[in-house]
């Protein structure tokens, strides 16, 4: 995670520059960033302190209801479950990145490997579960339902397992470059956790990392989106043969809109940049100090704008379910009671829309038995 670039170096010409990842083998340095630092040290740890209240909340909650009160019938169950462990390990690192803007990195270099590395490995791997999720609810779609028997129960949980490993393996090895690479540097006697290549890999392992990190946490996953979403909508336009009224569809597809456009919006911004910033370690782009400012400014407010899907995740897929909704009515019933016995009696049946194969559409009330297969908006 690189807040800001330290000082960029420039020749006495002014002709080229270098990026960070080159700081330490050219001692030009022209373009002071103290007002770079001085901006990330007020914005980083206001908007972060945010973000760590807000997104622990959540995913706590959404951890605490599936693991207590709510069997996982579904992989989507799964890969919720796991987005809420991969954002809640993200947003530990934040205190970390905070104390690093304002007073710079103090607690050793194993430290910062370890925090760069949880930081990478977990963004991704929110990014790669996303894009899980809008794969099971086409999957569902489109191979319809079958009910869960014993023989085939075995199957199912080794399939979710192979999955889930799949994707943190994944992860794992986008966050390893940061594991391998970053370190404590110091400049003008701050201390900075960040990157630092070989000189003779700098340019290309830093353009490499970048555009790597763009297609596979980000352009994968919006066209994987994109695609299954798309294809339940359409199931869902179709829903007026099956008798379910336009209100409830209208209501589906805002939560299909709202999943892809926050999506969209939190992490175009940020892998914009981070393009740019490929871009400019394989063509030198920016010559300019002022420039090369503005770019930091970006990073941070367009890097801080993507960690807030941490924070929408658990809105996005997990609390605007209805069934969620009642399991989190039932402990707000548990933990309010006052010497009354609690009655089902009182419980209201919950609706939902669900799209099984084809574009069969039907409404059911929420049961115990639930298809594992079942997409549910």
């Amino acid at each position: 995670m690189d807040f800001y670039d330290n000082d960029h170096d420039y020749d006495h010409n002014n002709s080229s520059n270098h990026s960070d990842y080159d700081t330490d083998y050219d001692m030009h340095t022209v373009c002071d960033k103290q007002e770079v630092r001085s901006f990330a040290g007020v914005f980083l740890p206001v908007v972060y302190t945010l973000a760590l209240i807000l997104g622990l909340a959540g995913n706590s909650l959404v951890v605490f209801v599936y693991l207590s009160h709510k069997r996982l019938r579904t992989l989507t169950d799964v890969f919720i479950l796991n987005l809420a462990f991969a954002d809640l390990l993200l947003l530990l690192t934040l205190p970390f990145w905070a104390a690093d803007a304002v007073n710079g990195w103090e607690i050793g270099i194993a430290a910062c490997k370890i925090t760069s590395a949880l930081y990478s490995t977990n963004f991704s791997c929110s990014m790669l579960l996303l894009a899980c999720i809008s794969i099971d609810r086409y999957r569902a779609l489109t191979r319809g339902s079958t009910a869960t028997h014993a023989p085939n129960r075995n199957n199912g949980r080794r399939q979710r397992m192979i999955m889930c490993l799949l994707v943190w393996g994944l992860a794992i090895v986008l966050g390893l470059p940061d594991m391998v690479f970053y370190t404590v540097t110091n400049s003008n006697g701050r201390n900075n956790c960040r990157a630092v290549y070989p000189q003779s890999m700098a340019r290309a392992a830093k353009a490499t990392m970048e555009i790597l990190e763009v297609s596979l946490s980000f352009l994968l996953p919006f066209l994987v989106m994109v695609f299954c979403y798309c294809r339940v909508g359409v199931a869902l336009s179709q829903a007026a043969t099956a008798g379910v009224r336009g209100g409830r569809r209208w209501r589906a597809f805002r939560v299909l809109i709202a999943v892809v456009g926050v999506f969209l919006l939190t992490q175009l911004p940020y892998n914009l940049v981070k393009l740019v910033k490929a871009l400019d370690v394989i063509y030198i782009l920016v010559t300019e100090c002022e420039l090369s400012k503005n770019l930091d400014r970006a990073n941070q407010i367009t890097e801080s704008l993507a960690l807030t899907h941490c924070c929408l995740n658990p809105m996005l897929y997990v609390f605007i379910g209805s069934s969620f909704k009642m399991h989190i009515l039932k402990l707000v019933k548990r933990c309010s009671q006052t010497g009354r016995g609690y009655r089902h009696g009182n419980e209201q049946p919950t609706v939902e829309i669900s799209l099984k194969s084809g574009t069969q559409v039907q409404t059911h009330s929420l049961s115990e038995n639930e298809d594992t297969t079942t997409f549910t908006i």
